[in-house]
C-alpha cells in the first residue's frame, strides 16, 4: 500500500465575502428583478461565506472570450500548481527531483501540453517523470486521483508520486444564463489548486513518513445519471450541468456503498474516526450525513471548508486533508474515509488508516 506523506493547498490572493460575489454578478446573470432575488436568497444559503477568485472581481465584469479565459487558466494554473506542489515536498522533505510519477487533474480548463508538463522545467522535475493528466472526472477527481496512486505505487513501492489539482472555476462563469444550474454554481464554486505527495511501502519505511496509509479505493459508478451533473461545451466556454437529482441520488445509494465498501475491509460506519467529505453543497452535505447515519457535527470540516472557500470542485477533499494532516500524526489505528462525488453521477472512496507501528 502507499502511504500520504503530505499534502498542501494553494490559492489565489483575491478572496471576496460571498455577498460582494453576489451583489457583483447579480445584474450580469439577469435584469429580472425577481430571479435577482432568486439568485440572492440561493447564494446566502449555499453556505459559503468567503471565495478566492483568480481574477480581481473587477475584471469579471468585462466579457472574455473562451480562448481568453483559458489562456489565463493555463498561466494561473501553472502557478498555483507549482505553489501546492513546491509546499507539499517541502513538506515531506523531498525535491521536485525525487517525483517518479505525477498525475495531474482540471476539469475548468484544458491545455495541451498539459499542466503537468508546464511544471518540468519551472520545478526542476527530471524529464523522465511519468505523467498522467486527467480530465473530465470534475469535482470526484481528488478522491480519484489518490486512489489510482494507490494502485500505481502498491506496483513501485520504493517510488514517490504526486497527485495535483487545479481548479478555476470562476473561469466558467456564464454571463445571461438565469438557468436555476448556473444561479446555484455562481454561488458556490471558488478557485484553488492542491498537491498530495504519497510514497510507495518501502519509500515510506525509509523516510520514516508517519502520514496514513491507502488502504482500499473503490469505485462506483451510477447508470442513468449522465444528466445529472457535468459540463457542457459552449461557444462561450463550459456550461455546468447541475440538478437537484445529485442528492437524491446520495440517498438512495451512497449508505449502502459505503456499508460495502467498510465490510470489505472488515470495518463499520462507526469504526471510522474522521471524515473527509466532498463539499458539494449544503444539500449535498446533509444527504451524506443522512445516508450514512451520521451525528451532527460529524462532518464539520467539510462545512468549514465550504464556509472558507466554497466548492473548489477535484481540489476540496484534498484541502480538508492537508488541513487533517496539518494537525498532526493521529491516534495510531484511526481511520479516514476520503470520499467525493463527480460527474456520472460517480463516487470514489478511500479509506485511509494512521499506522500503528509508528514507523
Amino acid at each position: 500500500m502507499a502511504r500520504i506523506a503530505s499534502a498542501a493547498p494553494a490559492l489565489p490572493v483575491n478572496v471576496y465575502a460571498q455577498s460582494v460575489i453576489t451583489e457583483t454578478i447579480a445584474p450580469m446573470i439577469t435584469s429580472d428583478a425577481s430571479k435577482q432575488s432568486v439568485l440572492r436568497r440561493m447564494h446566502s444559503s449555499s453556505g459559503v461565506k468567503t471565495r478566492h477568485l483568480v481574477m480581481p472581481i473587477e475584471r469579471y465584469l468585462d466579457k472574455q472570450t473562451f480562448t481568453q479565459s483559458n489562456d489565463l487558466f493555463i498561466d494561473v494554473a501553472a502557478q498555483l500548481a507549482e505553489e501546492a506542489l513546491r509546499t507539499a515536498l517541502d513538506t515531506a522533505g523531498l525535491e521536485p527531483r525525487d517525483v517518479d510519477y505525477l498525475m495531474f487533474t482540471s476539469v475548468t480548463g484544458i491545455s495541451a501540453p498539459s499542466i503537468d508538463a508546464l511544471l518540468v522545467a519551472r520545478l526542476g522535475l527530471r524529464t523522465d517523470v511519468k505523467r498522467v493528466p486527467m480530465y473530465g472526472l470534475g469535482c470526484v477527481a481528488g478522491a480519484a486521483g489518490i486512489g489510482r496512486i494507490n494502485d500505481y505505487l502498491v506496483g513501485h513501492p520504493n517510488e514517490v508520486a504526486v497527485l495535483l489539482s487545479v481548479e478555476l472555476c470562476s473561469l466558467t462563469f456564464q454571463r445571461d444564463d438565469d438557468s436555476m444550474a448556473n444561479i446555484v454554481a455562481t454561488g458556490l464554486f471558488g478557485d484553488g489548486a492542491a498537491a498530495v505527495v504519497m510514497v510507495g511501502d518501502e519509500r515510506a519505511k525509509r523516510m520514516a513518513v508517519t502520514g496514513p496509509d491507502v488502504v482500499d479505493a473503490r469505485s462506483r459508478l451510477y447508470p442513468d445519471t449522465e444528466d445529472v451533473l457535468g459540463f457542457n461545451a459552449s461557444s462561450t466556454g463550459f456550461r455546468i450541468v447541475l440538478t437537484a437529482q445529485v442528492s437524491e441520488v446520495v440517498e438512495t445509494n451512497f449508505g449502502g456503498d459505503v456499508d460495502a465498501f467498510l465490510g470489505a475491509n472488515g470495518r463499520t460506519v462507526g469504526d471510522i474516526d474522521f471524515w473527509v467529505a466532498h463539499p458539494g453543497g449544503p444539500r449535498v452535505l446533509e444527504a451524506f450525513q443522512n445516508s450514512l447515519g451520521l451525528a451532527d457535527g460529524a462532518l464539520e470540516n467539510s462545512w468549514r471548508s465550504l464556509a472558507e472557500v466554497g466548492n473548489l470542485s477535484s481540489a476540496s477533499v484534498l484541502h480538508i486533508l492537508s488541513t487533517q494532516l496539518a494537525g498532526g500524526p493521529q491516534a495510531p489505528g484511526s481511520d479516514t474515509l476520503l470520499f467525493a462525488l463527480g460527474p456520472g453521477i460517480s463516487a470514489e472512496l478511500v479509506l485511509l488508516r494512521w499506522p500503528e507501528d509508528g514507523r
